[in-house]
């Protein structure tokens, strides 16, 4: 009826008005119409607007037109011609809120008006000149008669009576409701005696559809007499291309006979002989896939093998290699469905067993028998665990490696300990249960013995662990350097890839037939090199074929075993051991790197393990306070072998550890301390006892004294021979000095703490400030029993003598003396930041000198008193010499007999100056109060003879011949 491809000109009515319509005026509804598409563009059709933009289905039907557009229900209701809209419509849809707003004009948009045509009007004018010549060449467009426009409008107007349900697309009469609409069986009913009724009302609805078939009918012939030109045209032609269809084909029947020939000729034997090789490569392909399921079958019983040897790294590449080709090669197969999973817990299994198998070999390297040699046990066990577990990134293995040190540390002690007792008779052990009271009985060189044995026992221990750890970290390293070169390897061949790529131009002949490449054909050497690099070295059959693109059957994936991309070589470590590397190690740089420190770190910890055991062994011996009782030579023995100990653990693990020298160091400053204390009491005992009279020196001590002036600060070996005799000074570089004894047992002391600086340098600073403590000490004890008179309450002495304090002065000066080389012994094992202590013996020396001016002020004083109370009652008269005089000579002759033997020529020089010096003070007073002046009277001759005998007793003494006394000084000068 209507056609389907196009839009109904008229308008659409309810179902109700089906067969009651109401005529209404056509003249009010005439709109312009437009026809069905044209199907030749010849004949005219609608009015005379419209056929100049009418579509052509032969022409135009690639064309768009307007008609291919389509426009939405809102746009169709916003009807731009309206002055406003019909609010009612668009309230009832959407709200009383929408209400008209004015829209103002955009700020970015310019005002158009006329001027801005006016260059596209002068452009366009020529144009529009061409346009109306050719319309009026083309006069059957334009020239339509009023009388077959009025037809179409009648025509139309007739078809507007036809009920539009007829005229939709989808008109079809199975459907109930249009059958309902078309056919109203309601006015059929037979019952009630309405028949007639019903007669006349199908009689009147079988009137009305051949009405409107007759009407179809004649608008559907009048088109057709529109077009009656067109449809001849088309039958013509459609002749004329029949016979060009027909001439076409037997063309392409003889030229299909022709390729029929040339494909039998030529081609089918080609063709067969590539289905052929291609089969043939299937079949090759299938066979290495059955060999590849009968080895992955085998995986299992293999790895019980390897694992049954303690293969386990094999065993890990080998389930490694079994996935990835159950992933890759083999997967969807049903009878594998279950080998991923029992290889995945097989593979926790190799795990567990690794950690068990490392623990035992750690216990069984590190427990075995210390005489043996510092070789690795099994080396090649140890690389294969250690390779196994890095794969499989069990990194704790240290862990497990350094509790197996703690135990084997206790474990030597222990031992070492038991063999010792065992060794000793006088210890009973049933009595003594503990191994700690048994150790607590032995004496020092049993228990050094011990000690000592214990040390090598470490050293040993610590050489072992070394070794194992070094193959540990040189497997490491090896690893780490496969990386590095693999990621190099993989750059340099992807820059050569990529350049290869650039340069290659290779044409691939391709066969239409059935889509095979002809490439697919050849042999393998004329495959590319990218294609036979990729072979690996796990090929079985070496008949295979390269692959190939079949478009009949699926690609295959290749049988060789080595799809897994496992590509291992040979490295060894640096005890020349062939190892392995797996570029599938799953460990990153960094990874490995850390592992490395960790085993450095390791080894640190091996060196302090063995200093913590040491330190506990000491603190347990120490208990009863052993080590404090030590003498010095057994302290400074033990501490020589810690010291060694110590050095050779550095040597060892490249670090010092600190535990062992902290105690050490602890211990020393204990032993420092019983050290002083013993010197400093024994010392104040010989001061309490000492009566400061001049002592014999014996032959060592004078021994002593010249290994010092050697240079040699340390205690002289006993000399066996001949006993000989003392001396009665001490003489030093030439000099002598009469020394009390205990002066003598000072600088052996003295001795005693440099030596000990010497023999424990770690105690230089403790010793030097003790050092300071015990010359101090001499000093100011020493100056509380002679100069305050002390001794006379702790000795007993009647009296100080000038021979005391002429002993006490010496003996100071011998000690002033040796304070600078003492200084040099202590600056030599101080550090330069140590310097600033060394002002401790500036200090002293400086009091020493005080002290040593001091006394000799107490024998000027001595005389003074004397010379005061003499010269007091002294008289100008005879006889010659007075009294007075004789016994002034008198006591300075005691005085210089008194200190002739004790000190120095020039020391006595200066003393008698000074005390003639004070004798001449008091001479000069009496004379002045006895007004004796010096007139060459009888009184000043007196006093001359006087004073010449006091010069000549007093240039008679020993040692003051040349002194020159200068007596003039005790006349007043006259005024």
């Amino acid at each position: 009826m209507a056609s389907s491809h196009s839009s109904s000109p008229v308008p659409q009515g309810s179902s109700s008005d089906v067969f009651f319509k109401k005529e209404v005026d056509p003249a009010k509804h005439i709109r312009p119409v437009q026809s069905l598409p044209d199907v030749c563009p010849k004949e005219p059709t609608g009015d005379s607007i419209s056929l100049c933009v009418a579509p052509s289905l032969v022409t135009d039907q690639h064309r768009w037109t307007i008609y291919h557009s389509k426009v939405n229900l809102p746009a169709a209701l916003n009807d731009p011609r309206l002055a406003k809209r019909e609010s009612d419509f668009f309230t009832k849809t959407w709200g009383l809120d929408f209400v008209d707003t004015e829209v103002i004009p955009s700020f970015y948009l310019p005002q158009i008006s006329k001027e801005h045509f006016t260059v596209y009007q002068q452009d366009i004018s020529q144009r529009e000149k061409i346009h109306e010549r050719c319309k009026n060449i083309c006069p059957h467009k334009d020239t339509f008669d009023r009388t077959l426009l009025h037809t179409h409008d009648k025509s139309r107007t007739d078809l507007e009576q036809v009920p539009k349900i007829f005229m939709k697309p989808d008109f079809a009469l199975d459907d109930s409701l249009t059958f309902n609409s078309v056919l109203p069986w309601s006015h059929f009913n037979t019952a009630g005696g309405k028949g007639n009724r019903d007669a006349a009302s199908s009689k009147l609805l079988q009137e009305k559809l051949s009405h409107y078939l007759d009407i179809v009918e004649v608008n559907i012939a009048h088109q057709i007499s529109l077009r009656s030109e067109a449809f001849f045209h088309a039958m013509t032609s459609q002749h004329e291309l029949q016979d060009y269809l027909k001439k076409t084909s037997q063309a392409v029947k003889v030229l299909r006979d022709k390729i029929a020939q040339i494909d039998k000729v030529m081609c089918e034997g080609s063709l067969h002989i590539l289905r052929l090789a291609l089969t043939r490569n299937n079949c090759v392909k299938v066979y290495n896939k059955l060999k590849l399921m009968a080895t992955v079958h085998q995986t299992q019983p293999t790895v019980q093998v390897l694992l049954s040897t303690s293969e386990f790294v094999g065993a890990l590449d080998l389930i490694a290699t079994t996935q990835e080709v159950l992933q890759q090669e083999l997967q969807g197969i049903h009878s594998f469905r279950h080998l991923g999973s029992q290889l995945c817990e097989l593979e926790k299994l190799i795990d567990k067993m690794m950690i068990a198998e490392f623990s035992t070999y750690s216990h069984s390297d590190l427990n075995r028998s210390l005489e043996d040699d510092c070789q690795i046990l099994e080396e090649e066990r140890l690389v294969s665990l250690v390779f196994g577990l890095l794969k499989q990134r069990k990194l704790n293995f240290l862990e497990i490696y350094s509790e197996e040190m703690i135990i084997t540390a206790k474990n030597i002690i222990k031992q070492c300990v038991i063999n010792k007792v065992s060794q000793i008779e006088e210890i009973n052990t049933d009595a003594v249960m503990k191994l700690a009271d048994q150790m607590r009985m032995l004496n020092f060189p049993q228990w050094f013995a011990l000690l000592k044995d214990i040390f090598s026992k470490f050293t040993v221990f610590l050489q072992r662990v070394k070794v194992t750890l070094n193959i540990i970290h040189s497997v490491v390293l090896s690893v780490l350097d496969k990386n590095q070169r693999t990621r190099e390897l993989e750059e340099m061949s992807q820059q050569k890839s990529a350049a290869k790529d650039n340069s290659l131009d290779t044409e691939v002949a391709y066969l239409i037939h059935e889509g095979i490449f002809i490439s697919d054909a050849f042999s393998e050497s004329e495959l590319t090199p990218i294609a036979i690099d990729t072979t690996s070295q796990r090929n079985a059959s070496p008949n295979s074929e390269p692959y190939s693109s079949d478009s009949v059957s699926e690609p295959e994936c290749t049988t060789d075993s080595s799809s897994s991309k496992e590509q291992t070589s040979s490295s060894a470590t640096p005890a020349g051991v062939d190892i392995m590397v797996n570029e599938d190690m799953k460990l990153t740089d960094l990874e490995l790197g850390k592992l490395a420190n960790n085993i450095q770190e390791l080894l640190y910890s091996a060196s302090d393990i063995c200093h913590d055991r040491a330190v506990k062994f000491l603190m347990s011996r120490a208990k009863d306070g052993f080590l404090e009782k030590l003498n010095s030579t057994e302290f400074i023995t033990l501490s020589r072998l810690m010291e060694t100990f110590i050095l050779d653990t550095e040597q060892i693990c490249g670090r010092k550890s600190m535990s062992l020298l902290g105690a050490l160091q602890s211990q020393a400053n204990k032993f420092v301390n019983r050290f002083h204390e013993e010197r400093k009491t024994k010392l104040s005992l010989l001061l309490d006892n000492e009566r400061w009279k001049q002592a014999d020196v014996p032959a060592e001590f004078q021994d002593l004294v010249d290994s010092l002036s050697d240079g040699k600060i340390a205690l002289p070996e006993k000399k066996s021979g001949e006993e000989r005799k003392p001396a009665e000074v001490l003489i030093v570089e030439g000099q002598q000095y009469a020394v009390v004894g205990t002066v003598l047992l000072l600088i052996r002391i003295i001795l005693e703490y440099c030596q000990c600086v010497d023999n424990i340098p770690s105690v230089t600073t403790d010793m030097l400030t003790r050092l300071s403590d015990l010359l101090k000490y001499f000093n100011s004890r020493s100056c509380q029993l002679v100069l305050g008179a002390g001794a006379l309450q702790v000795v007993g002495l009647k009296t100080i003598t000038t021979k005391n304090l002429a002993l006490s002065s010496r003996c100071l000066q011998l000690i002033v003396h040796y304070i600078p080389v003492i200084r040099a012994h202590f600056e030599a094992h101080l550090q330069p930041k140590q310097y600033s202590m060394l002002r401790h013996f500036d200090h002293i020396t400086k009091d020493y000198h005080d002290h040593i001016a001091e006394i000799s002020a107490k024998l000027v004083a001595i005389m003074d008193s004397l010379f005061d109370k003499l010269l007091s009652k002294y008289e100008v008269k005879a006889p010659v010499p007075s009294a007075c005089f004789r016994n002034i000579c008198k006591q300075m002759a005691k005085m210089h007999e008194a200190i002739i033997d004790l000190l120095p020529e020039e020391q006595i020089q200066m003393l008698f100056l000074r005390i003639n010096a004070s004798y001449k003070l008091h001479l000069k007073k009496q004379l002045s109060h006895l007004n004796v002046v010096n007139d060459g009277g009888p009184q000043n001759g007196l006093v001359t003879a006087d004073v010449a005998f006091y010069t000549g007793n007093l240039q008679v003494l020993k040692g003051l011949k040349d002194l020159d006394l200068n007596m003039t000084e005790i006349w007043e000068q006259k005024r």
